[in-house]
C-alpha cells in the first residue's frame, strides 16, 4: 500500500490499510510463476474475523521477516503468509505465522518517508519451514551500491495501474536502476531521495505501486538473487510516472541495524 507524502510522493502501503479492493500492485508486470520468489511474504492484518494483505515483505531468517517501517505504523494484528503465489486460493504451500514484535528503525519518522529510514524487522512467533517453497533471502554486502541500469526486478501483489486492478497472483516487473546521481536530480527526485535509497524504473512503463510497499527489490549479482531494496515509495502523480522511479530503502545501508536487530 502507499501513503500520500508532502513532497509528491506516495507511499506504497502502511498508512493506507485497505480492504482487499484497496491493495496495490506491481504496475507493468506479469505472473510470476509459482514461487519463483520464495523469500516474498504477504504481510497481512486482521479486521474482525478476515484477514487483509497490506504489504509485503522479505523473509532474512526462519522467524524474522524485512518491510517497510510505514507498513507498520499502525497497530493491528498481524500475520505474514509465506509460500503465498495466489492470494485467492490455498494452494497447500502457504505458511502461516503472527507476528510477534515489530521492532522499527529508531529515526524512522511516520510523517515523512522522505526522510529516510523507512525499514523494519518483523519477529514471527515461530520459525518457517524451509523448503522449495519458502527460502531466505538472501542480502547484499554493507554498502554495496549497484550500477545505473543494473537489471532488477520488483515483486508484489500491488495495483497493476495507479487506482488499478487488483490481480490475486504474485506479480513481477523489470525495473532497472537508477543511479542516486540521477536520480536525485532536479528533473528526477530532487533532495527527496537520499544515499540511503535505492531508485529503480522511471521509464514510465513499470513501477511498483500501492500494495507492493516492504516488498523486495531483487537483484542478481553473480548468479544469485539478493534483496537490493525494500519498496517505499512512489510518484502521486502515478505508480509509473516518468523520471519518478519506484524508491526503494537500499537494504546496503542497513546491514549493521539488521543484524542487530535479528
Amino acid at each position: 500500500m502507499l501513503r500520500l507524502l508532502v513532497l509528491a510522493a506516495l507511499v506504497l502501503c502502511g498508512q493506507c490499510y485497505e480492504d482487499a479492493e484497496g491493495n496495490e500492485r506491481v504496475v507493468g508486470g506479469s505472473n510470476s510463476a509459482q514461487n519463483a520468489w520464495p523469500w516474498q511474504i504477504s504481510l497481512q492484518y486482521q479486521s474482525g474475523s478476515s484477514w487483509y494483505h497490506t504489504c509485503g515483505g522479505s523473509l532474512i531468517r526462519a522467524n524474522r521477516v524485512m518491510t517497510a517501517a510505514h507498513c507498520v505504523d499502525r497497530v493491528y494484528n498481524f500475520r505474514v503468509v509465506l509460500g503465498e503465489h495466489n492470494l485467492s486460493v490455498n494452494e497447500g504451500r502457504e505458511q502461516y505465522i503472527s507476528v510477534s514484535k515489530i521492532v522499527k528503525h529508531a529515526s524512522w519518522n511516520s510523517n515523512s518517508v522522505a526522510s529516510g529510514y523507512d525499514i523494519a524487522i518483523l519477529h514471527l512467533a515461530s520459525s518457517a519451514t524451509l523448503n522449495s517453497y519458502v527460502k531466505l533471502a538472501t542480502l547484499p554486502s554493507s554498502g554495496a551500491v549497484l550500477a545505473h541500469n543494473y537489471a532488477c526486478t520488483v515483486t508484489g501483489w500491488g495495483r497493476t495501474s495507479t487506482g488499478g486492478s487488483l490481480p490475486s497472483i504474485l506479480q513481477q516487473a523489470p525495473l532497472p536502476v537508477v543511479a542516486h546521481s540521477t536520480c536525485s536530480s532536479s528533473s528526477y527526485w530532487g533532495s527527496t531521495v537520499k544515499t540511503t535509497m535505492v531508485c529503480a524504473g522511471g521509464n514510465g512503463a513499470q513501477a511498483g505501486c500501492n500494495g507492493d510497499s516492504g516488498g523486495p527489490l531483487n537483484c542478481a549479482v553473480s548468479g544469485v538473487y539478493q534483496v537490493h531494496g525494500v519498496t517505499s515509495f512512489v510518484s502521486s502523480s502515478g505508480c509509473n510516472a516518468y523520471q519518478k522511479p519506484t524508491v526503494f530503502t537500499r537494504v546496503s545501508a542497513y546491514i549493521s541495524w539488521i543484524n542487530a536487530n535479528i
